[in-house]
Formats: C-alpha cells, structure tokens, sequence
C-alpha cells in the first residue's frame, strides 16, 4: 500500500514540472483591487472577502480567473447533460437473470429505452429512446442528486466564510436544505414521499437529524453500514476544483464532505475523482484532451492504495482498453470478473443485498472507469459510453461530464452540440431553504465557483490573486 506521504511527494514535483512561471509583478493593495473593480467589473472579486497583498514566487502555478469562470459554467453544464441523459438508463441493466441482465451496446443508443428494475415495465419518462435529455435556452435545468449536494457544498463555503467545512457545518447545511422522508415535499413517480436520498446519504442524514452525529461519525461503519455505496462518488468531485493544481488541498478539503457517507474503498474512489478534477489545472496543455485525461487518470491511480479492489478494478479495466478489446466486452468482464466471481476482494455478491448491489461504489467505479478511458476524451462519446454500460449510469455519465464539461468550457460543449442551452438552474427541484426560490444560473454558480477558489487560493494554498492580469498565482505544494 502507498502511503500519502509518498503520493503527496510525487504530486509536489508534478506541481514543480508543470507549473507556469508567474514573472510580472503586480501590486495587491486594497486600494488598487478596489479600483481595478470598478474599471473592470468582469474581475468581480467578493466584497466579503479582503484581498491581501502577494509577491509571486518562481514556481508560481499562474492560472486565469476568466478561463476559469467559462470552464467552470461548463462543468455545470456539461454536469446537468449527463446527468439527465443518464437519467434515462439508471438501472436498466446490472446483470444477472432475466432482461436486466442483457447489457446494451453501443448500437442501443438512440435505439427504444427499456424498463429499469423499478420501472414496472415501462420505459423512462424522460425520453422513449436512449438519446440526449436537453434544455433548450429558455428552459431551466432541475437538479438531481449528482448536481445538488455539490451546490449546497458551494454555497456552504460562501455562508460560512470559510476554505474548509468542519462536520457540523456540513450536518447544519444537510439539515437545512435536505428534506426528512417526513417533511419532504416531493413524490415520485407512484405518488409516494421523495426526499431524493439514497443508501448511504440517507443513513448519515438519518443520524444527524435523530442522533445530531456530524461527519465523520456519519459514515463510521459501525454508524452507517452503507459506508461502501456509490453516494460520496457523485456529491464530492467539485472540490478538485475548488483546489486547481493543488491534489493536495483538495483532498484536505474533500476529506470530511466525503466521510460523511463514505469510508474505505468507496472514500478512495471518491478521491480519485476528486483527483482527477484537481489535476485538470496541471495537464500540459499541449497534449489531446485524450492524452491528458490519460495522464490525469494515471496520476490519480497512484492515490489507490494498491491492495484495495478500487485499484485492481481500474488496473483491470485499464488493461482491456490497451489490449484493444470492444468496451462492450471489457464492461462484460467486469461484470464477470466482479458480481460474479467476486475477486479481488470484492464480496458484495455474497452479501445477497438489493439488486445485487448495484448501488455500491465499487462495480459502479469500474463502469465509470470503462467510459472515461474508451471515451478518449470526447465529451459525447464518454458520457453516451456512461449512459449505455449499466448500473446507476447516470452518476458516472454526470462525473465525467462534469469533468469534460470543464475541460472543454460552455462554448466547447456548445460547439459539439452546435447550439445554445439553458443557463437557468433549479436547487429547489431537490432541495430547500435557498436563496431567490432556489432559481440559479450556471453563469452566477461559475462566479461563485471563483469566489471560494479565491479564498482557497489565499487562506489554504499561501498564494495571491493578481487584479491586473486575473489570475490566481498558487505556490507549488510542499
């Protein structure tokens, strides 16, 4: 097993290797920064922050806070595209007996949707074939819960004036803008309560409202036997971006938000995306996006302790895309190779849970693993991959799209589509007690996005916000 120690080393010199020279000067004052607003109101700094002087140092990572901005509203974007496309296969397919267990193909896209396990023979509402859920530019996209906890960690940070959340501000933030099966307002689709939370996110939000227990406590096994399902996966991968170039503080940051329902395996995995998103800010930009999600996917691995079934499962998957094989067949194998001789340590098989498992963390990290590396980098090509390799599809479809969605930018994703999309975001479709009834914009949470970076920037990183070229200047890590 690696120590952290160890990772932590080798992520500095990568740090040290990639790092741009920060050589202009520039003055910080208050005044200055005061001025530079109101020339220039697309710097938009927080007026709830002080902005303290800064002298750049020779391995300065220098990053543009407009380049960011637009990358930033398209992970939201890119994030909400997935999400509901994969809306439209969650648990269809998770092997085993009978219809559920005959995977699709890639020649299923665009093909008639077939029922999920609970979809009592009917296929989903959202779309009668396998194809893209869109927002059109006058629309307003829902959240869900791959988009929604994200956006309350978001406005926790700006709340609480805070670059790092303890435990009980995130249990307080849960209790606040998470509905109890009690008090929720929503039904789902059979008229029944819907609090749009599952496994090990209802757990741990049962035991802050009964128990007042905050993160950890709330994913400790002994507490919360869900501690290895898919939840921290899909809640936690913005706070790599909330650390550009930094993998280090965005695990420190991600550490309580991803034990609050995760331990073990299914916390490594959650760091490997977390990873993976920190990682984007120090990929050379001269190589494919292809290439870089491969080296961001590499350097992420050496996180995974090697004995855990998290690291065999990408080392196994990463094998069968360099041997060649269709990713049709290597989803297969997984299947075989994990639900079905469970090796490698993973038993989830034996434990004889619902629907085989297919919540948890790991045989859904494998299926997510299949579409980023046959993706190749490719926003519709890994999430349309996402949405057809089973299980709850729509969670890895949302973290890589979300992931591309930012490497590409809004106008990226645009591009491929070759149209405009909403901007108009809901929270309150899920959650409560938000500001402005809950109606958002991608353009107003990129900006937001900017404003916890800046803090995290001063306050975790040692590193300065330059006013006259906008930019971030972040020191390389010890």
């Amino acid at each position: 097993m690696q120590t952290g120690k160890n990772y932590l080393t080798r992520v500095s010199v990568l740090i040290l290797i990639f790092s741009l020279c920060a050589c202009e000067s520039s003055e910080n004052s208050a005044g200055r920064l005061n001025s530079d607003i109101r020339k220039n109101p697309e710097i938009r700094l927080n007026p709830d922050m002080k902005y303290l002087s800064y002298s750049p140092g020779p391995g300065d990572l220098a990053i543009s806070r407009g380049d960011y901005f637009e990358k930033l509203q398209g992970f939201w974007l890119g994030q909400s595209i997935a999400n509901w496309t994969g809306l439209v296969t969650e648990m269809d397919k998770i092997g085993g007996e009978g219809p559920h267990g005959t995977f699709y193909t890639r020649d299923d896209w665009g093909q008639p949707d077939q029922p999920s396990i609970w979809g009592q023979g009917i296929p989903s509402d959202l779309s009668s074939t396998i194809d893209w859920v869109l927002e059109d530019e006058d629309g307003t996209w829902g959240a869900d819960d791959d988009t929604d906890i994200e956006y309350m960690y978001q406005h926790l940070l700006l709340a609480n004036g805070t670059s790092m959340l303890s435990g009980e501000q995130i249990r307080d933030g849960w209790l606040k803008h998470m509905y109890s099966d009690e008090n929720t307002p929503f039904t789902n689709n059979e008229g029944e309560k819907e609090n749009f939370l599952w496994v090990s996110n209802q757990r741990a939000h049962d035991l802050m409202r009964t128990e007042g227990m905050a993160p950890p406590a709330t994913s400790d096994p002994a507490n919360n036997p869900e501690y290895d399902m898919i939840d921290a996966q899909l809640t936690t991968e913005i706070f790599g971006l909330f650390a550009p170039g930094r993998p280090d503080i965005a695990l420190k940051m991600a550490y309580l938000p991803i034990r609050t329902t995760a331990r073990e395996n299914a916390a490594w995995a959650s760091e490997f995306y977390v990873l993976m998103h920190s990682l984007v800010s120090l990929a050379d930009p001269g190589l494919s996006v292809k290439d870089q999600v491969q080296w961001m996917a590499d350097t992420a691995r050496q996180h995974l302790p090697n004995d855990s079934y998290t690291a065999k499962m990408f080392d196994f998957v990463k094998s069968r895309y360099q041997a060649g094989v269709p990713w049709e067949q290597a989803r297969d194998e997984v299947y075989q190779r994990y639900q079905v001789e469970q090796r490698d340590g993973y038993d989830i098989t034996s434990r004889d849970l619902y629907c085989n498992g297919c919540f948890a963390s790991g045989i859904n990290f494998a299926a997510s693993i299949v579409s980023l590396l046959y993706g190749e980098g490719d926003y519709q090509e890994t999430v349309k991959i996402a949405v057809l390799t089973g299980w709850d599809s729509d969670n890895p479809a949302a973290t890589w799209g979300g992931l591309l969605g930012f490497m590409h930018g809004k106008e990226g994703i645009e591009r491929a589509f070759g149209r405009k999309f909403a901007d108009r975001f809901n929270i309150h479709r899920t959650r409560g007690n938000f500001p402005d009834d809950g109606i958002d914009t991608f353009t107003a949470m990129a900006r937001k996005g900017i404003f916890v970076i800046d803090r995290v920037v001063q306050e975790e990183m040692g590193g300065g916000i330059d006013p006259e070229y906008n930019r971030w200047l972040i020191p390389p890590g010890d």
